[in-house]
C-alpha cells in the first residue's frame, strides 16, 4: 500500500508514462499467453509437477483412510456389522457405488437388474473392487469377512450421477453427499463405549445423538465441546458442505476454522481418527473445548504420520475441482440475466458474494448480527463468526436446505430473510429473478 500513492501521482503528472500502462500490461508475463501443454518439446517442470500432484491428490481423496481403519475396526468394530449389510441397506443409508471401478460383467448385471441387492456377499464384492465411495476395506481371501475398513474424504464429499440406478453411477468428486446418514451408520457400531467415555455419557445417549443428525449432516464439533443439541432442542449437526469451487477461497467450513489444508489435517486426524500431526493451540481452551483440551487435541503427533505428507497433493486436487455448471434448462435464462443485475445492485448480494469467487477475497467472515441469525454455531468456532459460503454450484446441494443447518428450506426463504433483514424492498418478480440467477451460478 505504501507504493500506491507515489505511483498514482507519477501517472497523473506524467501522461506519457500513463499511456505506457496498457502496453506494459499487454507484455507482462502475468497476463501473457498460457503454456501449451504437450506441444513444446521441453517438458515444463511446473506442469509435470502439477499433473503428478493432482493424480496423487485424487487417489488420496478417494482411497486413503489415513489409518482410520484402526479406529473404525479395532475400536468401534464397525467392520463386523458392515460385512453383513446388504447393498439395498447400504444405499438406503446414502452410501454410493462407483460403477467405473466394477468389472464389466458386474456393471452389465447391474444395468440388467440381475444383481441381488439383498445379498451381503455383493456388498463385500463391491469392497473388493473399491467401488464403495469413500469406504475402503480389507476383504478376507474367502470373501466372507471384512478384516477392517476405514473412510476417506470421499465418504462425505463425493457422490455419483445415478446413471445406473439411484446411488449407483459415475463418481462426482467434491459433491456433498446429502443422502449419507453418517450418524445412523456410526450408531451401528458394536462398540460405542469409547465414544461414550469420551463424551461422559452412556452408550444409549451416544446412539440418540448420532441418530438425531439425519441424512446429509455431521457434527464435527461434538468431540471438541460435547454439545449435541441446540438451545431449541434441534440437533447441533450441520449440513455436509461440498468440496468443490474452493480455489481462491480463504476460510473453509461454515464458521471459518481455517484454510482447506487446515481442515484436511483436522478432519483426517480428529474426525476420521486417522494418524497424523496436528497443531492448533485454540483447542487447548478448556472452557470452550473441554473434550478437546482433555484429550490433548491441540498438539497431536501420531507415529507413523499418515497425513502430513499427503496434504499438499490433497490440497491441489481439491482446489482443482470446479463448481459444476448448472444444467441447461434448470433455470430461466432471461430471468437469470435480470437477476444478475439485482445481485450486483439492489439486492446487494455481491457485496459479500463477490463474483467470480462468490465469497469475499480476503477475510470472509461475518458476525451473526450482520447476517441476521443466532450465534449458536458461530460460537462453537474459534472466531464467533460465519463464513460467506461460495455460491458456485449451489444447485447441486440444495437437498437439505440452505445455511449451515438447513434452516431455510428453499432459496425463496433465503431471499425473504435478507429482504427483511436488510430492508431491500424486493418485489416478488425481483425475488424470482434473483433466485434464477443464483440457480445459474
Amino acid at each position: 500500500m505504501k507504493w500506491r500513492i507515489p505511483i498514482i501521482a507519477m501517472l497523473v503528472a506524467v501522461p506519457a508514462l500513463a499511456a505506457l500502462v496498457p502496453a506494459l500490461a499487454r507484455t507482462s508475463p502475468v497476463v501473457g499467453p498460457a503454456t501449451t501443454i504437450g506441444v513444446a518439446a521441453r517438458v515444463d517442470p511446473i506442469t509435470s509437477h502439477a499433473v503428478a500432484s493432482l493424480e496423487r491428490g485424487r487417489r488420496t481423496f478417494r482411497y486413503d483412510p489415513f489409518g482410520s481403519n484402526l479406529f473404525f475396526s479395532n475400536t468401534l468394530r464397525l467392520n463386523e456389522v458392515i460385512e453383513q449389510v446388504t447393498p439395498r441397506q447400504a444405499l438406503e443409508l446414502g452410501i454410493k457405488v462407483d460403477v467405473d471401478n466394477l468389472p464389466r460383467p458386474v456393471r452389465q448385471a447391474l444395468v440388467r437388474g440381475q444383481v441381488d441387492l439383498d445379498d451381503p456377499a455383493v456388498t463385500r464384492l463391491l469392497f473388493q473392487h473399491f467401488a464403495v465411495v469413500g469406504v475402503v476395506a480389507n476383504v478376507s481371501e474367502d470373501g466372507q469377512h471384512l478384516r477392517d475398513l476405514g473412510i476417506t474424504c470421499a465418504f462425505c464429499h463425493s457422490t455419483v450421477d445415478d446413471s445406473i440406478a439411484p446411488g449407483v453411477g459415475r463418481r462426482l468428486d467434491g459433491w456433498a453427499n446429502r443422502d449419507l446418514d453418517v450418524g445412523a451408520i456410526l450408531a451401528l457400531a458394536p462398540n460405542l463405549q469409547p465414544v461414550a467415555d469420551l463424551l461422559g455419557v452412556d452408550v444409549d445417549t451416544v446412539k440418540t445423538v448420532l441418530n438425531s443428525w439425519g441424512p446429509g449432516k455431521f457434527d464435527a464439533h461434538l468431540n471438541l465441546d460435547g454439545v449435541a443439541f441446540r438451545p431449541d432442542g434441534a440437533s447441533a449437526a450441520v449440513l455436509i458442505p461440498p468440496a468443490f469451487g474452493l480455489a481462491g477461497v480463504n476460510l473453509h467450513t461454515y464458521n471459518g476454522w481455517g484454510s482447506v489444508p487446515y481442515w484436511n489435517a483436522f478432519v483426517a486426524g480428529h474426525e476420521m481418527n486417522g494418524l497424523g500431526r496436528f497443531v492448533d493451540a485454540r483447542l487447548a481452551d478448556a472452557e470452550k473445548y473441554p473434550i478437546a483440551a482433555k484429550q490433548g487435541l491441540a498438539d497431536v503427533s501420531d507415529q507413523p504420520d499418515l497425513v502430513t505428507g499427503k496434504l499438499a497433493d490433497l490440497h491441489l486436487y481439491q482446489i482443482a475441482i470446479p463448481a459444476p455448471e448448472a444444467p441447461a434448462g434448470s433455470f430461466d435464462v432471461e430471468a437469470a440475466a435480470r437477476g444478475e443485475a439485482l445481485f450486483a445492485g439492489k439486492a446487494t448480494c455481491a457485496t459479500c458474494h463477490v463474483p467470480p469467487l462468490f465469497t469475499e477475497p480476503g477475510w470472509n467472515l461475518h458476525t451473526p448480527e450482520e447476517i441476521g441469525i443466532d450465534s449458536f454455531q458461530a460460537d462453537r468456532g474459534p472466531e464467533g463468526r460465519y463464513r460467506t459460503t461460495p455460491l458456485g454450484g449451489l444447485w447441486s446441494h440444495a437437498e437439505g436446505g440452505f445455511y449451515h443447518d438447513g434452516r431455510f428450506p428453499t432459496l425463496l426463504d433465503v431471499v425473504d430473510h435478507y429482504d427483511q433483514h436488510l430492508d431491500l424492498d424486493l418485489s416478488e418478480s425481483e425475488k424470482r429473478d434473483l433466485i434464477e440467477y443464483v440457480k445459474s451460478i
